[in-house]
């Protein structure tokens, strides 16, 4: 069976529209599945930034102080019941869009995995799919 699977190796295979279809929904796949998990870790650098300013505020001794809160590119000044407020808002909706973005990581990975079946069942070691660590 060695033998067989060196002899494969080294032969030529036909590539179809069918296969090079597949090979290009793979590269498309994994380019978004790089971007989607830069774009997670972006979110997650700035739900750590809420909640790093959360427990700045936190610290404050005095109640009445208020605080700067950016909406936009203006500052508004708020007391720390409602800056903590809009904060705690901002990371719950930072915490549901990075949990999105994981479905759709999970999915692309789904579709990754049967597409690496796929063509590793036809191409063998002529065709390499996984990621170079660089």
């Amino acid at each position: 069976m060695a033998a067989t699977m060196k002899k494969t190796a080294v032969e030529d295979v036909n590539v179809t529209f069918e296969d090079q279809q597949k090979i290009n929904k793979f590269a498309r796949n994994n380019n978004r599945l790089l971007e989607l998990r830069e774009e997670i870790e972006l979110k997650k650098k700035q739900l750590q930034n809420l909640e790093d300013a959360s427990a700045d505020i936190m610290m404050f001794e005095d109640d009445a102080t208020l605080v700067p809160y950016q909406i936009g590119e203006v500052f508004i000044n708020h007391s720390q019941d409602e800056t903590q407020d809009m904060l705690e808002a901002a990371k719950q909706s930072l915490q549901d869009e990075i949990q999105a973005l994981q479905f759709r990581v999970e999915a692309i990975q789904h579709v990754l995995s049967d597409l690496k079946v796929q063509l590793y069942a036809k191409f063998g070691n002529n065709i390499n799919l996984e990621a170079d660590d660089n």
